[in-house]
């Protein structure tokens, strides 16, 4: 029991190691190495010397970790998803664990930029949203579609690279940026917010939050201290803070913990409108954790809060499932609780027509799962009320690390789900003959539409891919009635591809298969597309765990561009960076750029650092 109490054979075995990339250190040594190998077989042994793909096919094996940087893995055991295991060591435990697996000393890491800064810093231009990507969305919709980008198909030959711009400490780029006002605002996972002039890559300022970053940004107006109107960047860190900070000078106006449980993790960005801030949050370390059988299982409820944008106040609190109750003693004495989990991985989309917040959930960790697990919920903007719910292919979707048919496990829910969230945003788009449907893909390979008119009545299914519990698919994009999605699913089947759907019908206007692998065959390279897409005047661009990022014909889906990040950049800011494989976050389009991050560490990727900055060449 020890053993699973330290290494949960979960996703947190490895998305909680796949933290922050940092500078490598020292050699370790052979003394060392030995009394580290008696932690590691001790503490973590029972998870990752021999893992079992039926329970563990979340977790790296010892060689896996090796390849990973040792900041990776101390930042992990320190803040990141296995914080809670981390917690039973000392500083000096965490910190021997990571030399032990990569051979190499955790060492600091600058966050505040010195190189390349601005001469001068003018005042932020008025938000123009003909010119800007504001937010995921980039606009309430979350259509991911850059109408006004001032870039489309015809301009993809002329494309060059710019500028790179190093981020540092980072291994898993997921803190999409905002280009607003000429500037540029992108978070950090190891702990920072850059603001950067969009044109040039200089950096106007560094603002260190209370933890990392792997949302977007949104930037709008607000009445500044002094009384005077400025602008304000929102966001929410991985520990649910969420922030107001000056986007002019990177001064802190307020900050406000949305969820104070130690499981919450802040994944999705934030959506600001009409004065309010909407903070969604997920608790995937409770998920994992619960697979020590010795944990009382579960707690975690997710939630979208409401937040007043001039103060950081809450106005209101939505709880995705009722307050959990005691449901009795596990076969090991524990306490047990529920219903629990149901997070909200991605940004809430604005109905501004209807009053309606769309959020998509995550499984339940535990039973009884309730109907609004893995489901599209419309909770109302005023008053954040339940308006409807709709759950579609996965009703008893109770999910735990380390469970299948044969564990014994005393947390392991009655009937195992199979872990199939929605961890993108809803599309709320029009089809061709104007009827508004929400459009939103699942982890389980299907596509859906609803009917937002009519309580989200599903209106057409498709499906895009075989599905997988490993990894997100994390976001569709939508433009002149056709819905772009791109096939996710590490270890499906199925995987890769890119989908053109008829947003009316659901019927496929074009399949574009996965294309020849850029990077070499091993760890980490494979042809899935979970991150998401992102849609320009006829063209959409759909990123690879191969490092290709790919732009296809928005009506045939011919691939018409192409860019290899697998490699090392020259960077402005002077940081060490190179590109890999993409997740998480699709590209940025404004004023004429594209803008993209490359890298994801770990098992389901290789790691990466980078923020690339491409224009139209004359």
């Amino acid at each position: 029991m020890q053993l699973k109490r330290l290494c949960p054979s979960a996703p947190a075995a490895v998305l909680g190691l796949l933290g922050f990339l940092g500078l490598a250190g020292g050699a370790v040594s052979v003394a060392f190495a030995q009394d580290a190998e008696a932690l590691f077989n001790d503490k973590c042994g029972a998870c990752h010397l021999n893992p079992d793909p039926r329970d563990n096919a979340h977790a790296p094996s010892k060689d896996d970790m090796a390849k990973f940087t040792p900041n990776v893995v101390y930042a992990a055991l320190t803040d990141g998803l296995m914080r809670l295991q981390g917690a039973e060591l000392t500083d000096p435990q965490r910190r021997d664990l990571a030399a032990y697996l990569t051979g190499k000393q955790v060492t600091d890491i600058a966050l505040v930029q010195t190189s390349n800064l601005c001469t001068r810093n003018p005042p932020l231009a008025a938000p123009d949203a003909a010119r800007s990507w504001n937010g995921w969305g980039p606009d309430l919709s979350n259509t991911r579609f850059a109408a006004t980008g001032r870039l489309g198909a015809t301009d993809l030959p002329k494309l060059r690279l710019k500028w790179a711009y190093g981020l540092p400490g980072e291994s898993q780029t997921r803190g999409q940026p905002a280009v607003v006002g000429g500037r540029l605002y992108v978070g950090n996972r190891a702990g920072a917010l850059y603001s950067v002039d969009a044109q040039s890559g200089c950096t106007y300022w560094t603002f260190l939050p209370r933890a990392g970053i792997r949302s977007a940004t949104s930037v709008a107006p607000v009445t500044l201290p002094d009384g005077t109107n400025g602008y304000a960047v929102y966001f929410v860190d991985m520990l649910a803070n969420a922030y107001a900070v000056n986007a002019q000078d990177g001064t802190l106006l307020w900050q406000t913990q949305v969820e104070t449980h130690p499981s919450v993790r802040g994944t999705g960005a934030v959506t600001v409108h009409a004065g309010r801030v909407y903070v969604p949050v997920t608790g995937v370390n409770e998920e994992n954790t619960a697979s020590n059988p010795d944990y009382s299982c579960c707690t975690f409820r997710g939630s979208v809060s409401s937040l007043d944008a001039a103060t950081g106040e809450l106005v209101w609190k939505f709880y995705t499932v009722d307050e959990p109750q005691p449901r009795g003693l596990s076969a090991n004495g524990k306490p047990l609780f529920g219903p629990a989990g149901v997070g909200i991985w991605s940004a809430p989309t604005v109905d501004a027509a209807r009053g309606l917040l769309y959020v998509s959930t995550g499984n339940a960790y535990a039973d009884p799962a309730p109907p609004t697990a893995d489901a599209i919920l419309a909770i109302s903007l005023d008053q954040g009320q339940l308006v409807w719910s709709r759950q579609l292919t996965t009703p008893a979707d109770a999910w735990i690390g380390g469970c299948n048919p044969d564990s014994t496990n005393a947390n392991c829910p009655d009937e195992v789900g199979p872990d199939f969230d929605f961890s993108a945003s809803p599309v709320l788009t029009r089809g061709r003959s104007g009827r508004e449907l929400l459009v939103i893909p699942q982890k389980s390979g299907m596509v859906y539409a609803l009917d937002p008119a009519n309580a989200g009545t599903p209106v057409w299914e498709y499906r895009a891919g075989s599905g997988s519990p490993v990894g997100g698919v994390w976001g569709a994009a939508a433009a002149a009635g056709t819905a772009f999605v791109a096939v996710g699913g590490y270890r499906a089947a199925e995987t890769g591809g890119v989908h053109g759907i008829d947003v009316d019908t659901g019927d496929r206007l074009w399949f574009t298969p996965p294309q020849p692998l850029l990077c070499a065959a091993g760890q980490g390279c494979g042809a899935t597309q979970s991150a998401a897409v992102t849609a320009v005047p006829g063209a959409v661009f759909s990123g690879s765990q191969d490092g290709g990022m790919r732009a296809y014909a928005a009506d045939s889906g011919q691939v018409l561009w192409t860019f290899d990040a697998n490699r090392d950049f020259e960077t402005l800011n002077g940081v060490k960076a190179n590109g890999a494989s993409f997740d998480g976050p699709g590209p940025v389009v404004a004023d004429g750029m594209l803008y993209m991050l490359s890298g994801n560490s770990g098992f389901v990727g290789r790691p990466g650092n980078v923020l690339l900055a491409f224009e139209i060449a004359p």
